[in-house]
């Protein structure tokens, strides 16, 4: 063990602070991710004085199930002031920042390998859990200040860069949605269904075995209009994507985050396939392909959508031939080639700016895979 290594007791304390007059509101939780979550969950008539407070600069982190997820939520609060949590968070901070800066903690928890040494850990707990002491033993370099700062600084610059790009790709989106929701949902008429001016989930036969560009259920955007690739591996089942598909999550959290792709991105001869969790809508009729990814986010449509949710809670269901029922009036052809200008360009930039976004997500892991070695 090198000897700036540090044991995590040695540089964060435990914090416990509750929320005894009930102030604080702003429910908040970490998921496997890494990054905080608004809490959907409904709070009336909680008491709310046995939440934990978490303070900005602060950790928390779920120790439970480690193993069997093979990774730990734990995130640092940074866009909240202050926030309440559920007692079962452990929340900590930075016991003295002129040795470590929270922000280069924050780096080594994102590590892979970190993920990987917790799980292996955890795997004689209950349930896969890892317990706190156990948590509190694991080390990490720690550099000197200078040094911490300039690392930090460096994944800083990327990281302001990633938000900007998506600050872009979300302001192009909601401009083309506003101009579409005005020209085909300006009145509640309707004539026709998505059944008759869309292919839903298209049938295209493709030979198992075939190499092929995967696509996991967890990388469909809550905004934007690209997934992100995973591995390319044997085709052996599942719903196979072209460029100009419109993919949806059937589940009801994906729906009820506005979650769909657009696929733009494959190559002459590349192949796409994916999770029967998709649901397809694909060009009919000359419809240009844009105006289904811009209809499936429409809130008329995922309000629509979601009253055919069911199943067990939090996994719900829909299905294609019940997103086809809904009503619309069948578009103009000079509606379409005014939208189609639009939603092109708009889809095409922001394509652009997604890849951008996976370049510099590569180098910010190229950042963190390097901390041990300093």
């Amino acid at each position: 063990m090198k000897s700036n290594y540090k044991a995590l007791s040695e540089l964060i304390e435990k914090v416990d602070e509750r929320n005894a007059d009930g102030a604080i509101t702003e429910l908040i939780g970490v998921s496997i991710d890494k990054c905080f979550i608004k809490s959907v969950a409904n709070t009336n008539g909680t008491d709310l004085s046995k939440y934990k407070i978490i303070r900005k600069n602060e950790f928390a982190v779920s120790l439970m199930q480690v193993s069997r997820d093979s990774k730990i939520p734990i995130a640092r609060l940074e866009d909240y002031d202050v926030a309440i949590m559920s007692p079962a968070y452990p929340i900590f901070r930075v016991k003295d920042t002129s040795v470590v800066l929270p922000e280069y903690l924050e780096m080594w928890f994102k590590r892979p390998e970190f993920d990987r040494e917790a799980a292996f850990i955890a795997v004689g707990g209950v349930r896969g859990s890892m317990p706190w002491e156990e948590f509190a033993k694991m080390k990490l370099p720690v550099p000197p200040m200078d040094k911490q700062k300039n690392i930090v600084k460096a994944y800083k610059t990327i990281t302001d860069r990633i938000a900007l790009k998506q600050k872009i790709n979300d302001n192009l989106e909601a401009t083309a949605q506003a101009y579409f929701d005005n020209l085909f949902f300006s009145c509640d008429d309707t004539d026709c269904t998505l059944a008759d001016i869309a292919l839903v989930n298209p049938s295209r036969p493709l030979s198992k075995g075939v190499e092929a560009r995967c696509f996991d259920m967890s990388t469909l955007p809550t905004s934007g209009c690209i997934p992100t690739g995973d591995t390319t591996k044997p085709y052996n089942g599942g719903v196979r994507f072209i460029n100009g598909d419109t993919l949806i999550a059937r589940i009801t959290p994906c729906l009820e985050n506005g979650k769909a792709a657009y696929i733009n991105i494959l190559n002459e001869g590349e192949v796409a396939f994916g999770s029967t969790e998709y649901i397809v809508f694909a060009s009919k009729d000359d419809i240009p392909s844009c105006f289904y990814y811009f209809l499936i986010r429409n809130s008329k449509f995922v309000t629509f959508a979601l009253q055919f949710m069911n199943g067990s809670s939090g996994r719900q269901r829909v299905s294609g031939e019940e997103l086809a029922s809904f009503p619309l009036m069948i578009p103009s052809k000079e509606k379409l080639a005014a939208f189609n200008k639009v939603g092109k360009l708009v889809l095409e930039q922001m394509k652009e700016s997604t890849e951008e976004i996976q370049f510099l997500k590569q180098l910010q892991e190229t950042i963190t895979a390097t901390l041990s070695s300093n």
